[in-house]
Formats: C-alpha cells, structure tokens, sequence
C-alpha cells in the first residue's frame, strides 16, 4: 500500500529495475490523439451517466422508455450519435498508441512483446479494480484483453491486418445479433441495480461486469485493428499528410454511424414503436456495425483539427491534456457518477431522468477537463497514468523499494 500511495501521490518515480525495462523519456506528444481521447470523452461520460439510473423500463440501451419528451429527446440523440460510437474510437487510439509504444522500444521483439504484455496485464487488473469498486461497464478490462491476445498482430502485414479486420466483422454482427434478440424477448437491459447497500452493489456490479466484457472484446477488436494500420501511416501523428484521407474518412464515417444509428434511436426515443424483433433487432445490429464506422469517423475530424492547428489555443491545449490523462479522468467520472446517483450514496439515480444524468455528466467531464489543464500547468500527470507507467516500466520493483522522498 505505501507503494500505491507512494506513486500515486507523487507522479514520478525512479527506475532501479532492468534497464532494458525503463521508461523511455517522453517525446512530444501529437496533439490529434490527445485531443481525440479528450474530446471522446465526454461522449464515455454520456453513454455511462444513465446507466446509473435505476427503477424505470429501459430499451435496447438501456435508457429510460418512460421518460419526459426532454428526455426522450436526449436519448434519441445520444443512440444516434454516442451510443456505440466513443468505444470504438477509443478502441481505435488504443490501437494507434500500441503501435506507438512498440516503436519507442530498443530491446528487440520478444522485449516488445514483453513489455506490452504487461501492460495489458495491468491494463486488465486496474479495470477488474475500476468495476469491483465503481462501474460494471469498465471498458479497460476489455482493452487489456485484447492487448494480451493481440500483440502478436503488430507483426502482421497490413493486408493480415485488413483482411482480419474484415472477416471479425461477421463475429461482430453475430455476437450483436444474439444479444439483440435476446432484448427484444426479455427486456432492454437495465444498467445499475437498485442495490441499497455497498456490499450488494460489488455482487451485481461483479456480475454484470463478467458479462459484458467479453463482448466489449468483441466488439472493440476491429477498431484496435484499424487503430493499428492507421499507426503505421502515422495518419494523427502527421495528419497534415493525410487531409484528403481524413476528410473522406470523417464524412463517410459519421454520415454512415448517423443513418445507421437512425432506426434504434427512433425505437429507444419511443417514435417507433411496437416494432416486431423482425425489424427491432435488425436495427440494433445495423447501430453496432455503423458505430464502428462513426468511431473511426470522428478520430478523422480531430486529426483534421489538429492538421490545420498551428498553435493549439486555451481550449485545444485543455482538450489535449484531458486525453493526455485520459484513464485518470475516465476513472474520475465513475467516481462522481457513484458519489451522486448510487442509493447508498447521492441517490440521485432513483428520481432523475436521462437529461438530468446527461447535464451531469457533461458537467463532471469539464471538471475533469479543468482538472487535467491544472496538472498540466503543473508539469504532472495523472495518478492513474503514473502507476501504469510505473508498473509496466518497472515490474521487479518491491513495495519496499524505491520510495520517493521529498526535499
């Protein structure tokens, strides 16, 4: 535990095991994935804050069907446009920064591998932690799964990559269509529970998060690959190279995620209703398919941003800096959703609406936004992002060791 507190609290460390094992220095960072990750976001923040809500039918989801016209309103918009679209743009940028964390490596393949390894065995261990205390639709467990069975595609060609890509699409309708159907006979899914107690929330918490996660996998692996194909080419990394690539991969994408989205948003929003599962789960696959689409569509825009950002303003800079820090502020807004809507806590989640959580949510990810500037101004990073580091970096490291003294 002083290790944790140690590392947490200080944000940098010294580096006493293998050499070959260090972290390297950092280089500066292109502004198109921080941006990106910031940006996105407030969309993870959108998609999470209602399904801290508890005691009301749901749809295919999971938000509120009997809701104000406000709120009917707001998840029409959300289905269409967040739901299904920031996790596979973030699946993406994971991808992109697996690329990029193999390139700064000097220690051969099987150091590589090693390393990146870790890391996703960390990656998977932080997010048990993340759902066993906070929320069940921990999206890092997935990612470090993925990093563990996936490592081995950075040697593929990108023809391996494409194809792979491709053909994972069809285990990625099934798997959808499974769970679609299953909605459409049993019920939309309900998010949180009700639980009273803290104890009973870990259970179901626990419950819920086992069975999510591997279709999360699923589901984010086609992303992963494009994210690393697009690493290759550097396309955020040196975006003013590829403007015509991103334009056309900004449009297609988010009109494709945007039409597709349609039809579920008009089921989930109650203007179509009593669709038969003939139709009903034909448009909750076409939703998860064109979100991919829309993810990858909306890392186009920021690199487009970024292209064409000589000097990054107030704004970009606080963007960037949230994306930068991007697991701290994620972990920050399950945090705040707990404190403020749980029943053993805010209770919030028993009397407000989907509009309400939204405004919430769009409130805790600009606190979190200022939060990140701050650490920067102050030339520190996340605590989450320094004990990853650590960890990876620094694995024969002993609780004991290496404790950092201040002056």
């Amino acid at each position: 535990m002083p290790y944790l507190i140690t590392a947490i609290s200080y944000g940098t460390v010294s580096n006493l095991g293998d050499p070959s094992m260090s972290a390297p220095p950092r280089p500066p960072r292109a502004l198109a994935p921080d941006l990106a990750r910031g940006a996105m976001l407030l969309l993870i923040a959108l998609a999470h804050a209602h399904m801290y809500l508890s005691g009301h039918p749901t749809g295919f989801r999971a938000y509120a069907t009997d809701g104000s016209p406000l709120d009917l309103l707001v998840t029409g918009l959300q289905v269409t446009f967040v739901d299904g679209r920031a996790m596979p743009m973030f699946a993406a940028l994971f991808g992109y920064g697996f690329v990029q964390i193999a390139g700064k490596q000097t220690g051969g393949w099987p150091h590589t591998r090693r390393l990146l390894r870790r890391r996703s065995r960390w990656l998977l261990a932080f997010g048990a932690c993340h759902a066993l205390l906070l929320f069940f639709g921990d999206i890092l467990a997935a990612y470090g799964l993925a990093g563990l069975i996936l490592t081995g595609v950075l040697r593929w060609k990108d023809r391996s990559l494409l194809i792979f890509a491709a053909t994972w699409l069809t285990v990625h309708a099934t798997a959808t269509t499974l769970t679609g159907l299953r909605i459409a006979e049993f019920g939309g899914p309900s998010g949180m529970t009700a639980a009273t107690n803290p104890i009973t929330a870990l259970t179901d918490r626990l419950e819920l998060w086992a069975t999510l996660t591997p279709f999360l996998l699923i589901e984010l692996i086609v992303p992963f690959l494009l994210g690393v194909w697009a690493a290759r080419h550097k396309v955020l990394t040196e975006p003013h190279h590829h403007i015509k690539a991103l334009r056309t991969t900004a449009f297609a994408g988010i009109t494709t995620a945007t039409l597709g989205g349609l039809p579920l948003a008009l089921l989930d929003a109650q203007i179509w209703t009593g669709a038969p599962a003939t139709l009903s789960v034909p448009a909750y696959v076409l939703h998860g398919i064109t979100g991919l689409a829309g993810g990858v569509g909306y890392a186009a825009t920021t690199g487009l941003i970024a292209a064409r950002t000589t000097t990054p303003g107030p704004v970009l800079t606080a963007l960037a800096s949230c994306g930068q820090r991007s697991m701290t502020c994620y972990l920050l807004q399950s945090a705040a959703f707990v404190t403020l809507f749980v029943p053993y806590a805010g209770n919030l989640g028993t009397t407000l609406g989907t509009a309400a959580a939204s405004a919430i949510a769009t409130t805790t990810w600009l606190a979190t936004v200022l939060l990140a500037d701050n650490l920067r101004r102050a030339n520190r990073q996340g605590p989450a992002e320094t004990l990853l580091r650590r960890l990876t970096y620094d694995p024969q490291s002993s609780p004991t060791k290496n404790v950092v003294k201040t002056a």
